[in-house]
């Protein structure tokens, strides 16, 4: 407490000496002629008289009087009188009624809002590093439990259904959780799971890759193929670049050489995507045991799709000797190079060809539509056009320095045409343009966009601290600004959480803004301080178990080294395990995260191994596990090693 003087006794506060000791008086007075009044009356009455009920309403007045005439200035205040109790506290001291004695809990306990933890730090527990490694030991013991659910009854299936204690193929049937789970056991030196996975991939991934039909390019890419080639190299099978990761390598756990083997019979077969396709664009879905692709019915390809595979070829590229993985899918990016985009924003759509069957000269490769969006279908093209220009790290000046500027315009543009304020309280958010820059501003933000806190930072410092970055006079007035809006969007992301009576985020949120009418209901925290800035919608109210705030809050604390974000961190983790953690083994969706108990979703995503619990596990450790100057997660969090070497490295298989 702050201040000279000592505190007044409670029965004294807020009230002048004088005129308290006057109103004391008369208060005594009046009770003491009431209690003569009551004593008078009732003796009028023969003792025979005197029923029991008379004697029991005497002896309740007598009380009530009593606590009435005792009762300290601080009194009790009930839930339902608590607000208005605290808004005329310094403005009056009214008697206390009979409504006092009744208190309604809360309807939730309350969750310290995001931008409070660190505003009294010094009257706060720090966690020390033996606290953040127990905490990491409890992430590594959840994947080990999701990981449980999964071998015991989904083996070899894509995901588990953990609440039935089933498996479901809905990514092709390759095995989508055993090869997105690898190299999160690797990095977590979980060896028991690093053998098993490894086994049944050698055992069994090839003849399913041979067998089965029709596979979405983006997702197999990015899970299976990703996951591949990380598990690859965190093995110790590249040799060239395998020294960085500060992670142990246990030997006779894995098999690099088998690895290699099954990531170029698969990304052979992925590569007739590219190949067959008449524009730079290549088609959706390959049919594995044919080799061959095509497109979807309608003729188009997500925007973020059909751009968010370099990463992954280009390194097999760069590990086998090849250059056909790195030459067909870059292509891409220089056909997106020539595209007419909105202040380097670009529609969600694009078209393989024009498929008009009159036309004589196709005009291919063009967008579709003028929505305008970084959540789902826009989101990773951004991500990658900054990654893919941080991993050929020898070609950021000359070749590829075309991508880095479309990334930089594209950031100007999201400041400048979807960057918004909520009502009443100031939240930073991404909006949508559903009709493109002549149409209607929409105040909607997926939780997928949580992925730019941690892309902004990034692109700022490298993957640098921001404090070297700083000494080093390398950061630009742009760098500053979005390295500001990284953290002011990462503060919204986790608010999107804090909001909701289970403490996790929904799918999709909408904000108050000024001057728009939209409105709905709230996320169900009514202890949150931004219970009136963000509605949550009916039908947006379901966690997948997603990883993008995670995601930017492990890229935020290991640049600007703020502990918050890791405390932050630690709270979504809590609110994973008692809302979505299954007895059985295996973690499950949410349908509904703003009601108690949530109702639950039959599904466990492969990326909630692959991802979120990788980036909470990395977010408690070290920081020079996987440094972020070393290395880039593709949009599956399978972290390659920066290509710094222009000599490629063959590898015979």
């Amino acid at each position: 407490m702050s201040g000279g003087s000592a505190p007044l006794p409670y029965s004294m506060r807020d009230v002048d000496g004088g005129a308290y000791n006057n109103a004391k008086f008369r208060q005594r007075s009046r009770l003491k002629m009431v209690t003569q009044a009551l004593i008078s009356k009732s003796s009028k009455y023969q003792f025979g008289k005197f029923t029991l009920g008379k004697f029991l309403s005497l002896l309740m007045v007598s009380g009530l009087i009593y606590l009435l005439a005792h009762k300290s200035s601080k009194g009790f205040v009930s839930g339902e009188l608590h607000d208005k109790e605290v808004e005329s506290r310094h403005a009056s001291k009214d008697s206390p009624t009979i409504r006092t004695f009744w208190r309604k809990p809360p309807r939730l306990p309350p969750r310290l809002p995001p931008n409070e933890i660190y505003k009294n730090s010094s009257t706060l527990h720090h966690p020390t590093s033996s606290e953040w490694t127990s905490r990491q030991k409890k992430v590594k013991e959840a994947f080990e439990h999701a990981w449980s659910g999964y071998r015991n009854y989904a083996m070899g299936h894509d995901e588990l259904m953990p609440l039935s204690r089933r498996g479901v193929d809905g990514l092709g049937g390759l095995g989508a959780t055993v090869v997105d789970s690898l190299d999160t056991a690797i990095i977590m030196g979980a060896d028991d799971i690093v053998s098993e996975a490894s086994k049944w991939i050698e055992d069994n991934l090839m003849k399913k890759i041979s067998e089965k039909g029709q596979v979405n390019l983006f997702e197999t890419t990015i899970r299976v193929l990703g996951g591949l080639l990380s598990a690859y190299h965190l093995s110790g099978g590249d040799q060239a670049g395998g020294g960085d990761s500060g992670i142990a390598v246990t030997p006779n756990k894995t098999n690099p050489d088998r690895l290699l083997a099954v990531s170029k019979d698969l990304a052979d077969r992925l590569l007739l995507a590219f190949t067959s396709s008449p524009s730079a664009i290549p088609f959706s879905d390959v049919v594995l045991r044919d080799r061959s692709a095509h497109a979807s019915p309608d003729g188009l390809s997500s925007t973020s799709e059909a751009t968010t595979l370099q990463l992954e070829f280009s390194y097999l590229s760069r590990i086998s000797g090849d250059p056909k993985y790195d030459s067909e899918t870059m292509k891409v990016l220089e056909h997106m190079r020539t595209l007419p985009t909105v202040e380097g924003l670009v529609p969600i759509y694009i078209k393989y060809a024009w498929l008009q069957p009159l036309c004589i000269f196709p005009y291919s490769g063009q967008f579709s539509g003028e929505n305008i969006r970084l959540g789902s279908r826009g989101d990773s093209y951004y991500e990658y056009l900054l990654k893919v220009w941080i991993q050929q790290e020898n070609y950021r000046n000359t070749s590829l320095k075309y991508l880095f500027e479309m990334y930089t315009e594209a950031m100007k543009g999201v400041r400048h045409l979807l960057v918004r304020k909520t009502t009443p309280n100031g939240l930073v958010f991404v909006g949508e343009l559903p009709s493109g820059r002549n149409g209607a501003f929409s105040p909607k933000m997926d939780h997928l966009v949580c992925f730019l806190p941690g892309t902004l930072a990034l692109g700022a410092t490298k993957g640098i601290t921001k404090k070297k970055a700083l000494e080093s006079n390398l950061l630009t007035k742009e760098d500053i600004e979005n390295l500001q809006l990284a953290e002011d969007l990462a503060k919204t992301c986790v608010e999107m959480y804090f909001v909701t009576s289970t403490g996790l985020a929904p799918e999709i949120a909408y904000f108050h803004i000024e001057g728009n009418p939209e409105g709905g209901p709230d996320g169900g925290n009514k202890s949150s301080e931004y219970i009136s800035d963000i509605i949550i919608k009916p039908l947006d109210r379901h966690n997948l178990l997603r990883p993008e705030t995670v995601e930017s809050l492990f890229v935020l604390h290991r640049i600007t080294e703020d502990p918050k974000y890791r405390e932050w961190g630690w709270q979504i983790f809590q609110a994973f395990e008692k809302y979505t953690k299954v007895d059985s083994g295996g973690y499950t969706s949410l349908d509904d995260v703003t009601s108690l108990p949530p109702p639950r979703r039959d599904k466990m995503e492969t990326f909630f191994l692959g991802e979120t619990l990788k980036y909470l596990y990395l977010l408690f450790g070290e920081s020079n596990i996987l440094p972020l100057d070393k290395y880039v997660f593709n949009t599956e969090a399978h972290p390659l090693p920066v290509i710094r070497s222009v000599v490629q490295v063959s590898n015979t298989v």
